[in-house]
């Protein structure tokens, strides 16, 4: 199983963590996202996170299935 890396630009800070999985494709929907989140399967900074309205700023690092995304300020 391969991990794909990529970073994420944030045009604004804090933004909800469901929101990143949903914009960036990881889910195809704000729902799924939730669900992914309370079901335990993301992981932000290496600890599993079940709070869909988690709060994720740049610097913060988003695991999910195979992908890890590395969340960087726009400004």
């Amino acid at each position: 199983m391969s991990n794909n890396t990529r970073d994420v630009i944030l045009s604004k800070q804090p933004v909800e963590l469901y929101k990143v999985l949903k914009f960036e494709g990881l889910c195809s929907s704000g729902g799924e996202a939730k669900a992914a989140v309370d079901a335990g399967l993301v992981k932000v900074n290496g600890l599993v996170e079940t709070q869909k309205r988690k709060q994720v700023n740049a610097g913060d690092t988003l695991s999910f299935g195979t992908e890890t995304l590395i969340l960087k300020s726009g400004s």
